[in-house]
């Protein structure tokens, strides 16, 4: 007959040296107890933990104990999923056996796996953006490939856009008041142009150089007087 009472004890003796600092027990009767697993330590120092909680059946090892995650650190619903998967299956294969030593090895395992796939998730998103970043710095560099369907729909754009704006501004000009003038409303609004020959010759002191070497006399002039259009008395009008 098996003394299972004996076997539980000499397990958790076992357990306890070997999980000096992770184990903890929680009561004697029923025996219940955790134990905390954590992972190695990954690329950049990230950990995943979970605190397994075990209690004692009257017939282990010939029944599973009873499990369940007490706490977990870093872990996603579905990996403690897993976990719990993978200690049922690793109780049926060791049903008979003092298993706890199994289970938690299993489990260490499994955590190290985490691991590993948040390493190459990790991995995986960095090369994902230094393609984006690339891709980005290409088409900076290349600009738009201008086609016929992308001119034709910024043509549009810019044409509805200008349209828009011109209403805008009469819109404006019409709640304001104020009609476009044109060049002659212009000129006639702003007295300052009718004395602006004048006004420059009173700032020059009325002192205007003319250089007469860009003028000829009159005598130098190569003139026909067989010209019908020739008039010497308007000739002499000028010298006048």
């Amino acid at each position: 007959m098996t003394d299972y009472a004996e076997e539980q004890r000499n397990e958790l003796e076992a357990i306890e040296s070997i999980y000096p600092d992770s184990f903890t027990v929680l009561s004697e009767d029923p025996t219940s107890f955790t134990i905390t697993v954590t992972s190695d330590a990954g690329e950049n120092g990230e950990t995943v933990e979970t605190t397994l909680k075990f209690t004692y059946v009257d017939k282990y090892p010939d029944e599973p104990p009873l499990w369940e995650i007490y706490s977990q650190e870093n872990l996603e619903e579905s990996d403690t999923e897993d976990i719990l998967t993978l200690l049922q299956q690793q109780a049926e294969e060791n049903l008979g056996m003092v298993m706890i030593f199994t289970l938690v090895t299993a489990v260490q395992e499994k955590l190290n796996t985490i691991v590993d796939v948040m390493k190459n998730r990790q991995e995986e998103e960095k090369r994902r953006k230094e393609r984006e970043a690339q891709e980005a710095e290409k088409v900076a560099f290349q600009g738009t490939v201008v086609t016929i369907e992308n001119f034709l729909a910024w043509k549009a754009k810019f044409e509805l856009e200008m349209a828009e704006l011109r209403r805008k501004r009469q819109k404006e000009e019409e709640q304001a008041g104020k009609p476009k003038l044109t060049g002659k409303q212009l000129f006639e609004r702003d007295h300052n142009l009718d004395t602006s020959d004048i006004q420059f010759l009173e700032d020059a002191g009325n002192n205007v150089e003319v250089d007469e070497s860009l003028f000829q006399d009159i005598e130098d002039l190569d003139l026909d007087e067989d010209d019908p259009d020739f008039d010497p008395i308007e000739m002499g009008s000028d010298e006048d």
